[in-house]
């Protein structure tokens, strides 16, 4: 805690002598990525003491807070004791939105601050209008945070590889070519590529630049004639660089993007500006016109063809596999062999990892026991892994990365003896689950339009969970990715669902310091019926594992959620019987059996 009180007391200083006011310091990187980011930017986190992957902090020689939302209150809380630092719980009455108080605290005449690679034109530019009725300024020029971090990890150098057509279902040059045909349309002669998810789609690579996550940082500028891909070259193999060749793609140092942008003259320049950061925007001739739209890309990779549905299928059977493995270990050896939440965590990546094409957990496994899984991001260390026993739930979020697909899935477990209450939750968030897995919908439909289906059922005991209910998943990349997503009012989410999509379903009950039940599945969103009413969209589950049966009161559930229950218990048992033997395989057929009221 005193590191960080020293830390703070160290950028102060520098605050003072450079005459800023006021610090911003979010948690994005230079391409703005909103949650996972190499251990380089995590200045956030360095100046706070809070670990998680969301939020800011916000500095003044007086104050200092820690923006973040519900799905990390309880962590916050207990990470920022004793470090001078006031947790400023997003969303909730009385607390301002970060760039209200930027805007407030920044005194009249005065300076705000911030490292304009890491905050995003749209923000810069909201903060510039405001604070011109200040007479205030923005100094976005130089990163005080690297000053002050003196041993701050380097930048990573994983390497590059190739994700083959078996996999994507593409070439490139059919990607390239999709691109160019929409900015044909928008009359763009320039589109650059700034999610780091977007140039391993288009030119089918992927990279190892961000734990769990299989992208490369690096930039891509697009014109009619011509692609160039900025990256630190040390990162590129031979067969990479022969690929590249083949494929005409010019190769350009990483930082060369900011030299390439101003050379620009009298272009149009198609930009998202929530992911294009403030620091390139000022290096942009004002001759360019801007066309200020999410990335093409953003939608293609977000709708998945037919191969890569198909490869999908089968990521998830591997996947069910080693779930079911793991649930049949962690029931049979329960109160029998000591087990914590750290060792039930090893045990699922070593299963995981048995799976063919396996690459990478999809991010970090959240193995949560009891009152630690009212955490929603909770992540077992040594000082906090608790002792498992044969009672209550625990909870395990987790995920791999194949080179056919990329898993996510929620199981909470009942290690014994249950209370009433806890049988009450788990069933209340199962309906929940199973009430947003039947839905149909006509197209045009949004998440935000789906969320009560979900949230209405636990809204009705006058309880939320402060998050989503659920969130895009890339193919061989991000484990959360948009456009789209279930949520209502925590941001606004205006992508329509369309065939191809893949969502997640994860209602959640947390009590804090008490429990932690969530269940997930990932959804495909395919066709139903068209008729006079227009197209009909619903969902194919495509997660193959079961639910605790013994952990659910079934004076609860209707008649029609017991035939759902046993419909998708009928079709997991018949997915996954043939991978598994023995003691395994009889484990599976009694978790999967017919139940009724």
């Amino acid at each position: 805690m005193n590191e960080v009180k020293e830390r703070i007391a160290a950028l102060r200083k520098l605050m003072k002598e450079k005459k800023i006011d006021i610090y911003y310091i979010p948690n994005e990187d230079d391409h703005l990525s909103e949650e996972y980011t190499a251990d380089f930017f995590k200045c956030k986190s360095y100046f706070s003491g809070f670990s998680g992957e969301s939020g800011c902090t916000i500095l003044t020689q007086k104050f200092v807070g820690l923006w973040t939302d519900g799905r990390y209150f309880t962590q916050a809380g207990k990470e920022l004791k004793g470090t001078g630092v006031t947790l400023m719980r997003m969303r909730q009455e009385g607390v301002p939105d970060p760039l209200d108080f930027l805007v407030e605290n920044t005194p009249k005449n005065g300076t705000l601050g911030f490292d304009g690679k890491v905050v995003s034109t749209l923000a810069y530019q909201t903060l510039t209008k405001r604070l011109s009725a200040k007479n205030a300024k923005l100094k976005i020029d130089e990163d005080l945070c690297g000053l002050v971090w003196k041993d701050r990890p380097s930048m990573p150098l994983g390497k590059l590889f190739l994700l083959p057509t078996k996999y994507t279902g593409e070439t490139v040059s059919t990607r390239v070519k999709r691109v160019r045909e929409e900015m044909k349309k928008r009359n763009a002669d320039v589109l650059v590529l700034t999610q780091l998810e977007d140039p391993c789609w288009l030119l089918n690579i992927r990279g190892d630049d961000i734990d769990c996550t299989p992208v490369a940082y690096a930039f891509v500028l697009l014109t009619k004639t011509s692609i160039n891909y900025y990256i630190n070259k040390a990162k590129l193999t031979k067969e990479i660089k022969d690929y590249f060749k083949k494929e005409k793609v010019t190769v350009k140092n990483y930082d060369d993007l900011e030299k390439d942008l101003s050379k620009l003259k009298n272009k149009v320049l198609w930009a998202d500006l929530k992911h294009f950061n403030a620091y390139f925007y000022q290096k942009v001739d004002k001759s360019n016109r801007l066309v200020n739209l999410s990335s093409p890309v953003l939608k293609f990779r977000a709708c998945k063809n037919q191969t890569e549905i198909k490869n999908i299928r089968n990521a998830h059977v591997k996947d069910g596999v080693a779930m079911v493995k793991f649930l049949y270990w962690l029931k049979s050896n329960i109160g029998k062999i000591p087990m914590s939440e750290i060792s039930a965590e090893n045990k699922l990546y070593e299963l995981r990892a048995e799976g063919k094409d396996y690459i990478t957990p999809s991010f970090h496994t959240i193995s949560a026991y009891k009152g630690n899984a009212a955490m929603m991001h909770y992540s077992a260390s040594a000082t906090s892994n608790a002792k498992l026993k044969p009672e209550g739930f625990l909870l395990v979020d987790s995920g791999g990365t194949y080179f056919d697909g990329t898993t996510d899935i929620t199981r909470t477990i009942a290690l014994g003896k249950l209370t009433k209450e806890e049988k009450t939750y788990f069933t209340l968030v199962l309906k929940s689950h199973l009430r947003l897995s039947r839905a149909k919908f006509l197209y045009g439909t949004t998440g935000q339009n789906l969320d009560i289906l979900a949230r209405g059922v636990i809204w009705d005991y006058d309880i939320d969970y402060q998050c989503g209910t659920g969130h895009g998943v890339g193919y061989v990349l991000g484990v959360h990715e948009g456009p789209h997503g279930i949520r209502w009012g925590f941001a606004n989410n205006p992508a329509a669902l369309e065939p191809g999509m893949i969502v997640t379903n994860e209602p959640g009950i947390y009590i804090p310091h008490k429990l932690g039940i969530r269940t997930e599945n990932e959804l495909l969103v395919v066709k139903g019926k068209k008729n006079f009413y227009g197209q009909f969209l619903e969902f194919e589950t495509v997660t193959y594992c079961p639910y605790d049966l013994d952990a659910i009161d079934y004076s609860l559930l209707t008649e029609e959620e017991v035939n759902q229950l046993n419909e998708y218990h009928a079709m997991v048992y018949k997915k996954l019987n043939t991978y598994l033997k023995g003691k395994e395989k009889e484990w599976l057929k009694h978790a999967t059996r017919k139940v009724s009221l």
